[in-house]
């Protein structure tokens, strides 16, 4: 299955959502989802945030792709995606979280620790230098 990520800079500060659904419920993230068939990757990132957000966006860079693989107690897969993740900056609307997103806040990465994220996400923001040392 083939997803989407998008993570959104305002000028420090991040925009994660706290997710309504599995995999990773009740976790922060980046909005994303699904790319639907027919419509291109960036497309997708496009319309992903837009609908968990509120907020239009621009994309401004491929950060690159990875594979989420969870599996259940006996070791079968449960769930594989292939998420391609971008960095995007807002150009119009108000943001407020929508569909999968019970929550929204903007946060500057200096404080991403004090949020229980997914552990994809914490992988994307070591690899691209944003997550903290300890």
């Amino acid at each position: 299955m083939v997803g989407v990520g998008i993570l959104i800079r305002k000028g420090d500060e991040h925009l994660l959502i706290k997710r309504a659904s599995e995999p990773d419920k009740g976790l922060w993230s980046v909005p994303g989802g699904m790319v639907e068939v027919g419509e291109k990757v960036e497309d997708a990132a496009i319309r992903e945030a837009k609908e968990e957000t509120g907020l239009e966006v621009e994309l401004v860079k491929d950060l690159g792709v990875v594979d989420k693989i969870i599996r259940d107690d006996v070791g079968k897969v449960k769930y594989h995606f292939i998420i391609v993740d971008y960095l995007a900056e807002p150009v119009a609307g108000e943001m407020h979280p929508h569909d999968d997103a019970l929550d929204a806040q903007w946060v500057h990465p200096r404080d991403f620790r004090k949020y229980a994220m997914s552990q994809t996400l914490v992988d994307l923001l070591s690899r691209i230098k944003l997550y903290p040392s300890a």
